[in-house]
C-alpha cells in the first residue's frame, strides 16, 4: 500500500502537462511525428487484417465453416450439427469445441452450450481438458448461469489457476460478489496458486460491489506484495474500487503511481471524480487526457462518462464542445453517445436540440426513448411527454419498461395533472409495471404529492410484497402531507410486520415528531440512532436538526451541528433556516459569517435565508453585502434570490434600489412582480403598485393570490378604498380567484382605516371563513382610532375568545377606553392583565449604523451616550418648537400630568434612535429606523419637523408600513 502513495515521476508530469490547463478543448495538432505514428498504425492494422485473412484461408475446411457459422446466434445449432457429423482430428475437434463455446457465451445461447457440454462430458478425451472446461465455466457464467459454472468447476479432478480465475470472474460478472470473494479466499487458503493479474481485477470489483473498503485495501496490499501493481488492468480496477467507495484521494494515488496509463485508466479516474461530485476536476482531467503526449483518443466510454458531467452542471457550452469532438472522432453515431448527448441537451434546457437528435436517430433503443421522455417530463411539458409516450407505443419497436414510467412521472406531480397521473397509472397496470417495487413506490409518492393520500394507500395495499422501501414511501407520504398520526400508525404496523426500519424510515419518524412537536419521543429516537450508529448520517442529522428547531431547541440543534466533523452545505443551510424560522436573525448572521470563514461557499438557499434575515432586521448594509456576494457568485439569476433581494431593499426602505434590481432582472416571473408590488404597497405608494399591476398583465403574466394581497395592501395604506374594492371584485369575477383569509383581512383593514367600520364589520360577518384573531385585532385598532366604543367592545369580546392570553389585545382595549376617557375601564383591563400575568410589550426601535444594529426601548435611557442624546433631543426640541412642534400628549394613554406626559414622549424609542443616528452618521445621510409598534401621532409629527430642521430624510418602518419623512412631509400623507 505504501508504494501507491509515491508521487509520479517528473517526466510523467511533463508528459501530461499537469500544470498547464486551457479552458477549451482543441484537437491535438497534427505534427510530423503524429502523422508518422498514424501511418505506422494504419500499416499495422492492414498487416494484421491480411494476417487474419491468411489465417482463415489456411484453416481446415471444418474450422472455416464453423468460424463462419459462429458469426450469428441463429447459426449456432447448425454449427453444432456440423461438428457432430464431422469426425476431425483431436486438435481440430478441440479447437472447434472452443470456438463454439465462445460463440455460445457471446450470443448467450445457453441451450446450444448445454448440448456442447453433453458432447464434452461423453468424451474421454475432453471431459477433463483444462482449456475446454475453462471455456465451459466461462460460457455458463456469460449466459447468466453461474450455478452451472460451479457444477462444472466442482466436477473437475484437477484445477488450474485459469479455472479458478474463470470462477472468480463469473461470479463477479453476475454481481454475486460475496460468492466471488468466497471462492477467492478458498483459492488463497487451499491451493498453492498465487493470484495473478487476471484474478485481481475481478476480486477488486467484488470488493467494490459490496462496498467493503477494508477487504479491498487488503487485496490492494496483497497486490503490492505480489508485484502486480505494474499491471494496468489491476490498477484500473483499484481506481474504480476506490471511486465507488468514495475514497477519491486513494484513487488519485493509484492513478498517479501508474507508470503506464491506457485510455481505460483515464476514463476510470474521470468517472471517479464525476460520480463523487468533483465535476470540475473531472472536466479538468478530461482536458489533460486530450493534451497528453500519449495521443490518447477519447472513445465511447470517455464521452459517455464526461457528457453526464456537463448535464449535471448544466454546462451547455462544454457539452456542445464535446458534441463537436464526437463528430470529429466519428463517435456521434454510436448509440450510447447519442443517448448521452440527448440527455445532456435535455438537462441543459436545450430541449429543441435534444429532440432534433432524437428524431434524427433511426436506431433508437428503449434508453433513447426514456432519456427523451425524462427530458420533456423534467421541463414540465405534459403534452409533449404524453405525445412521445404514445408515439413510442405506436412505433412498437421498443416496449416501455419501468424506467419509462419513472421518467414520465415527474410531469404528473401537481394536483392540476391528476388526470395524467391516473392515465399513467392505468398504463402501468396494463403493462404489468405496477408489480415492481420501484414503480409502486413512485406512484405512492406521486399520489401523495397530488394530495390524494387515500389513492397512495390503495396502491400500497395492492402490493403483494411490501419491502421497507414500500413502507417508507407510505409513511413518508403521510408525514410530509400533514398527517403525522397516520404516519405513526403505519410505522408501528411496519414494525409489527417484522420489517426492520432503515435511515429513511427513521427520518420520516423524526419528521412526524417535528410536526407533532414531540420532543420527548424525538429524543428517544435520537438515542436509538446513537445506539445503532446512524447519528452521523447526513440525512438523519438534517432530520434531527429539524426536530430540535421545530421544538424551539435551537441550542440543542447547534450542539448537534457542531458535533458533525464533515459539515456539508446542506447542514449549514438547515441550521441557517432553523434560526430564521425561530426568529433568531442575529444567530443567522453569526452562523453565516462562520460558514464563510470555514471556506464553505454559499448557494442560492444560503443567500436566500441571509437576505431574508436582512429584510427582517432592515439591515441595509448587510443586505447590500449579501447582494454583492450573490452578484459575484452569479446567484442573482435565481428567481428566489432575485425576489429576496427585491424584497430586502423594499423592507429596508430603499424602493429606488428595489426597483432597480427588478428592472435589471432578465426573466420576470409572477413572483418578481409580486415582490415589487408588495414593496410599493408597504411604502404606501398605491398608484405605482396599481400601475405595475396593469403593466404586469400587459407582459402576459397572470396575477395570482399573492399579487392581490400586494394590491389590496397598497390600496389599504394609500387610502384608495374604492380602487381596492374594485380590484377585490375583479379578483373573483374577472380573474377567477377565490379570496382567502388574507385578502379579506386586507379589505377589512382598508375599510376600518377609512372609518367605514360598519361596512368592515358587515364584511366580517359575510365572509365564508371564520375570521382569525388578526382580523378582529385590526378592526379593534380601527375602532380605537375613530373612538367607536360600541363596536370596539363587541369586537374585543370576539378577539378574547380566540386569543385570551395575548397582551397586545388587552392593550388595544385599554387604549380604546383611555381615548374615550373611561379610566375606570382602563384600570379594570390593566388589573385583568396583572391577574393573568401579562405584560405590555415595550416600544422598541433599532437603527443600523456601519453594520451594527443599535436597539432602544421606550423609557430606557441607560444606553451608551445617553447624555449626549438627551442634549441632542433638547436642542432638536427647541428647533422644531420654533417651526410649529407642539407635543401631542393625547398619545400618552395614562393618567399623568401634562409635564409627566411630555417627559414620557421624550423617551419614546424612535426619538432615541433618531438622536443616535444624528450623533453617529454624516451630515445629510438618510436615517433608517425600525419600530416594533405603530408609530404614535407625536413621534410622527416630530419626525416631519426634524427632517426640516436637520435637512435629512428619515425613514421609519413601524409594524404596519413605511414612513418617509422629508422636508416636513411624510409619504403616508398622514394616513396610517
Amino acid at each position: 500500500m505504501a508504494l501507491v502513495s509515491h508521487p509520479p515521476s517528473a517526466s510523467h508530469h511533463r508528459r501530461c502537462h499537469h500544470h498547464h490547463l486551457h479552458l477549451h478543448l482543441q484537437p491535438p495538432l497534427i505534427t510530423r511525428r503524429t502523422a508518422y505514428q498514424r501511418l505506422n498504425s494504419s500499416i499495422s492494422q492492414t498487416t494484421s487484417l491480411l494476417q487474419t485473412n491468411t489465417s482463415t484461408k489456411c484453416q481446415p475446411p471444418l474450422l472455416q465453416q464453423l468460424t463462419s457459422l459462429c458469426q450469428s446466434k441463429e447459426s449456432l445449432p447448425q454449427a453444432l450439427t456440423l461438428l457432430l457429423q464431422e469426425n476431425p482430428r483431436h486438435e481440430q475437434r478441440k479447437e472447434a469445441i472452443g470456438l463454439l463455446l465462445q460463440a455460445c457465451g457471446r450470443y448467450q445461447d445457453i441451450e446450444t452450450g448445454r448440448e456442447v457440454h453433453r458432447m464434452v462430458a461423453s468424451s474421454t478425451l475432453f471431459h477433463n481438458d483444462a482449456v475446454i472446461t475453462t471455456r465451459l465455466i466461462t460460457m455458463y457464467s456469460t449466459c447468466g448461469s453461474p450455478l452451472d459454472s460451479r457444477l462444472v468447476f466442482d466436477g473437475l479432478e484437477q484445477k488450474n489457476l485459469f479455472q479458478w480465475n474463470a470462477m472468480v470472474s463469473g461470479y463477479s460478472r453476475n454481481k454475486l460478489y460475496e460468492e466471488a470473494l468466497r471462492i477467492f479466499i478458498e483459492l488463497v487458503l487451499t491451493t498453492e496458486f498465487k493470484p495473478d493479474k487476471f484474478t485481481s481485477p475481478c476480486v477488486i470489483k467484488a470488493c467494490g460491489g459490496i462496498s467493503n473498503v477494508g477487504l479491498g485495501q487488503g487485496v490492494h496490499g496483497m497486490n503490492v506484495k505480489l508485484g502486480l501493481l505494474g499491471d494496468v488492468f489491476v490498477c484500473n480496477a483499484l481506481i474504480a474500487f476506490y471511486g465507488k467507495c468514495g475514497l477519491v484521494d486513494e484513487a488519485v494515488k493509484v492513478f498517479d503511481y501508474m507508470s503506464e496509463k491506457n485510455l481505460v485508466s483515464w476514463n476510470s479516474i474521470i468517472c471517479v471524480f464525476a460520480e463523487n461530485g468533483f465535476t470540475q476536476e473531472g472536466l479538468g482531467l478530461f482536458r489533460k487526457m486530450i493534451k497528453c503526449e500519449e495521443n490518447l483518443v477519447p472513445d465511447v466510454a470517455s464521452l459517455v462518462t464526461i457528457l453526464p458531467v456537463c448535464a449535471g452542471e448544466a454546462n451547455l457550452e462544454m457539452g456542445m464542445v464535446l458534441h463537436g469532438l464526437a463528430v470529429k472522432l466519428g463517435l456521434n453515431q454510436e448509440l450510447k453517445v447519442k443517448n448521452a448527448l440527448i440527455d445532456m441537451y435535455s438537462k441543459c434546457g436545450f430541449l429543441s436540440r435534444a429532440k432534433f437528435l432524437f428524431d434524427k436517430d433511426s436506431n433508437k433503443n428503449v434508453v433513447s426513448w426514456n432519456t427523451m421522455l425524462g427530458g420533456l417530463s423534467t421541463q414540465g411539458d405534459t403534452s409533449g411527454t404524453f405525445n412521445l409516450l404514445r408515439e413510442m407505443q405506436l412505433e412498437g419497436r421498443e416496449k416501455a419498461n419501468e424506467v419509462t414510467i419513472l421518467n414520465v412521472l415527474p410531469v404528473c406531480l401537481k394536483k392540476s395533472e391528476l388526470l395524467c397521473l391516473k392515465q399513467l397509472h392505468g398504463f402501468s397496470i396494463r403493462h404489468g409495471f405496477h408489480y415492481g417495487d420501484l414503480g409502486a413506490n413512485a406512484f405512492i409518492a406521486a399520489y401523495a404529492k397530488c394530495g390524494l393520500l387515500s389513492y397512495a394507500q390503495h396502491v400500497f395495499n395492492g402490493m403483494e410484497t411490501k419491502t421497507v422501501s414500500s413502507w417508507n414511501a407510505l409513511v413518508g407520504s403521510y408525514a410530509q402531507n400533514g398527517a403525522p398520526g397516520k404516519a405513526l400508525e403505519f410505522y408501528l404496523q411496519m414494525i409489527n410486520a417484522g420489517i426492520e426500519p432503515d435511515r429513511f424510515s427513521l427520518g420520516s419518524l423524526l419528521l412526524v415528531c417535528s410536526n407533532l412537536k414531540s420532543l420527548r419521543f424525538g429524543k428517544e429516537i435520537h438515542g436509538y440512532l446513537i445506539r445503532i450508529g446512524l447519528e452521523t448520517n447526513t440525512f438523519i442529522v438534517i432530520s434531527l436538526l429539524s426536530l430540535y428547531i421545530r421544538c424551539g431547541k435551537s441550542a440543542s440543534a447547534r450542539v448537534l451541528f457542531e458535533e458533525m466533523e464533515d459539515k456539508s452545505l446542506v447542514l449549514w443551510n438547515a441550521l441557517l433556516s432553523g434560526y430564521s424560522q425561530n426568529e433568531l436573525p442575529d444567530e443567522v448572521l453569526v452562523l453565516f459569517r462562520q460558514m464563510l470563514s470555514d471556506g464553505i461557499q454559499p448557494d442560492e438557499i444560503s443567500i436566500n435565508i441571509v437576505v431574508g434575515v436582512c429584510s427582517q432586521l432592515s439591515a441595509l448594509r448587510l443586505g447590500k453585502e449579501a447582494h454583492c456576494y450573490a452578484l459575484k457568485a452569479y446567484l442573482v439569476e435565481d428567481t428566489f434570490v432575485g425576489c429576496s433581494i427585491i424584497d430586502m431593499y423594499a423592507k429596508s426602505g430603499c424602493m429606488e434600489q428595489s426597483r432597480r434590481v427588478f428592472d435589471m432582472s432578465r426573466d420576470k416571473d409572477v413572483a418578481s412582480w409580486n415582490a415589487i408590488i408588495v414593496g410599493y404597497g408597504l411604502h404606501g405608494d398605491g398608484k405605482e403598485a396599481l400601475g405595475l399591476f396593469e403593466k404586469m398583465q400587459e407582459f402576459g403574466q397572470k396575477p395570482d393570490g399573492f399579487t392581490f394581497v400586494g394590491i389590496l395592501m397598497a390600496c389599504c395604506h394609500s387610502g384608495l378604498v374604492e380602487e381596492g374594492l374594485k380590484y377585490f371584485n375583479q379578483m373573483q369575477n374577472f380573474h377567477g380567484l377565490t379570496p382567502k383569509l388574507e385578502h379579506y383581512a386586507c379589505v377589512i383593514d382598508m375599510l376600518g382605516r377609512a372609518g367605514r367600520l360598519n361596512e368592515s364589520l358587515k364584511l366580517v360577518n359575510e365572509m365564508p371563513d371564520e375570521p382569525d384573531a388578526g382580523i378582529w385585532s385590526s378592526l379593534l385598532s380601527s375602532c380605537k382610532t375613530f373612538g367607536s366604543l360600541d363596536i370596539g367592545t363587541k369586537v374585543a369580546e370576539k378577539l378574547f375568545e380566540l386569543e385570551p392570553n395575548k397582551a397586545e389585545n388587552y392593550v388595544l382595549l385599554s387604549n380604546l377606553y383611555a381615548g374615550s376617557g373611561k379610566w375606570d375601564d382602563v384600570r379594570r383591563v390593566r388589573q385583568k392583565m396583572k391577574e393573568i400575568g401579562l405584560q405590555k410589550d415595550a416600544g422598541r426601535s433599532w437603527i443600523e449604523i456601519r453594520g451594527k444594529v443599535h436597539s432602544f426601548t421606550a423609557g430606557n435611557n441607560s444606553c451608551t451616550g445617553s447624555q449626549q442624546m438627551k442634549n441632542i433631543w433638547r436642542r432638536l426640541e427647541e428647533e422644531i418648537r420654533k417651526i410649529g412642534y407642539k407635543p401631542n400628549t393625547e398619545s400618552v394613554l395614562h393618567e399623568l400630568s401634562e409635564d409627566e406626559k411630555m417627559e414620557v414622549l421624550r423617551r419614546h424609542s424612535e426619538k432615541q434612535a433618531i438622536c443616535l443616528g444624528l450623533l453617529r452618521t454624516s451630515k445629510g445621510e438618510t436615517l433608517r429606523i425600525n419600530k416594533n409598534l405603530r408609530i404614535c401621532v407625536d413621534c410622527h409629527n416630530a419626525a416631519k419637523l426634524i427632517s426640516v430642521a436637520v435637512e435629512r430624510e428619515i425613514v421609519i418602518r413601524d409594524n404596519k408600513r413605511f414612513h418617509h419623512f422629508k422636508s416636513g412631509f411624510c409619504s403616508c400623507g398622514d394616513y396610517w
